[in-house]
């Protein structure tokens, strides 16, 4: 365990890359500028980090925000802006703040956007560019998804600078997960290696809400709203019934978020499988035998199970996506199979109705407070930009905005920490115990 702010920043850089010195005085007006020796000091919790040790310690960053001078002379300077992966929450919200804040605050030339994804920068895909302009993004934020299309894949990132440095763009903003920031750090190295001036500015970007570094991810509050109304289906429908089960799947690869969070917000659930935590199916204080004790008891249960919950109950095929992710096994239908046949097995007669509003909950417009969350991510984008920092990404850690270096976000996944008060409100929320039968009986045993 670190004893002392000195001895984490010995293992963190927080440093932000810039292009050259600022020189030109900013266009802003009615604002205060942040001087870059300024900094924000945070105290860092483990879950902050992505880390499950004692690793809470307070780290400087630099604070985001506009600077008195500007690098990049905005009459002359070209932006792209491009989204990538899946769809989320906000998305249109945060292109629309770029382009608002780029066209009436900075006045910059122009910012075109990338269409599909970085195959939008490859001859061969014949993907149009559009031009952004303050009238053709006025009602987006009315909409979900992305404007510019998206897509997953590596594209190669020599091509990519190729394409930056023949439409003359001085900017790129990637709004993207974990697999868009490395993708941005190869086409960084690809820029230093040439030697030229492109800022890479990263907005991170997942439902997940996964990224370490980044406290709440834009789109996760819109998420769990969602979510709720899912549960809350499930457990009409498991009350109209005797021995009613509702299951609902919810999105979460690797990390339970929305799930616990949506768990916490209702408060009908009676068990919430995450991957973090490993469950088993059998034994006394296993999966079927808690859930035949609960319909014993009360008649009805919900269970909300996470995408990539159960995966050590699965074979593991070794098989990845197009962005390099393990493809999961269907662990709800694994999970359904394995309930008929108990309840069978033990003549219980019941009823399971299955929801998955998984691209329900992932493409509709963001809520209100995502919204404001969007603003500002993109306005503290352009600001960076604009000052000459490339190689980063805008994070609200906590409660502050700062600019993190991309090598910290792509470390490691943030995931929920099972020894945390959180996870304990969680088991606390719905009642269920461990689940496995190697833990003891009582639910506060860490």
């Amino acid at each position: 365990m670190a004893k002392n702010s000195t001895e984490k920043k010995e293992l963190l850089n927080t440093d932000i890359a810039v292009l050259g010195k600022a020189k030109i005085p900013s266009p802003l007006k009615r604002c205060y500028f942040i001087d870059d020796n300024d900094r924000t000091l945070v105290n860092l919790a483990e879950e902050d980090m992505g880390l499950t040790d004692d690793s809470t310690v307070y780290q400087e960053f630099e604070k985001a925000g506009p600077r008195a001078f500007t690098y990049f002379d905005p009459s002359k300077t070209k932006c792209a802006v491009v989204t990538c992966g899946g769809l989320c929450p906000g998305l249109n919200d945060v292109i629309r703040s770029i382009v608002l804040e780029a066209h009436y605050l900075y006045k910059v030339s122009s910012v075109l956007g990338i269409k599909f994804g970085l195959q939008g920068f490859i001859p061969k895909y014949g993907h149009d560019v559009v031009e952004l302009t303050a009238d053709k993004v006025a009602n987006i934020h009315q909409f979900g998804g992305t404007m510019l299309g998206s897509s997953r894949g590596p594209q190669d990132p020599e091509e990519i600078v190729d394409a930056l440095e023949r439409m003359n763009i001085s900017v790129l903003f990637m709004i993207g997960g974990d697999g868009t920031m490395r993708a941005a750090q190869k086409i960084v190295k690809e820029i230093n290696k040439r030697n030229v001036r492109i800022a890479i500015i990263g907005i991170p970007k997942t439902i997940d809400n996964d990224i370490g570094f980044v406290t709440k991810s834009f789109g996760f509050d819109t998420a769990v709203d969602k979510a709720t109304e899912a549960i809350q289906s499930a457990h009409v429908e498991s009350l109209g019934v005797v021995n009613g089960i509702g299951l609902v799947k919810l999105m979460g690869r690797e990390s339970g978020f929305i799930a616990a969070q949506a768990t916490l917000a209702l408060k009908d659930v009676n068990f919430v499988l995450v991957p973090e935590h490993a469950f088993e199916f059998d034994g006394e204080y296993g999966l079927l035998r808690s859930l035949e004790k609960r319909l014993d008891e009360r008649q009805h249960a919900v269970i909300v199970c996470a995408e990539g919950a159960g995966q050590e109950q699965c074979e593991y095929t070794g098989e990845k996506d197009a962005s390099g992710n393990p493809i999961l096994c269907d662990v709800c239908t694994l999970l359904i199979r394995k309930v008929k046949e108990h309840f069978k097995e033990v003549g219980k007669d019941i009823t399971l109705k299955f929801i998955d509003p998984s691209y329900i909950i992932r493409s509709v417009p963001a809520n209100a407070n995502d919204c404001v969350y969007c603003g500002f991510l993109g306005q503290h984008a352009v600001h960076a930009a604009m000052a000459g920092k490339t190689d980063m990404v805008v994070s609200r850690l906590q409660a502050r905005y700062v600019h993190l270096p991309l090598d910290l976000v792509t470390l490691k996944r943030k995931k929920l920490n099972v020894k945390s008060d959180y996870w304990r409100a969680v088991l606390e929320s719905t009642g269920q115990g461990h689940l496995r039968n190697d833990m003891e009986k009582d639910i506060c045993q860490f």
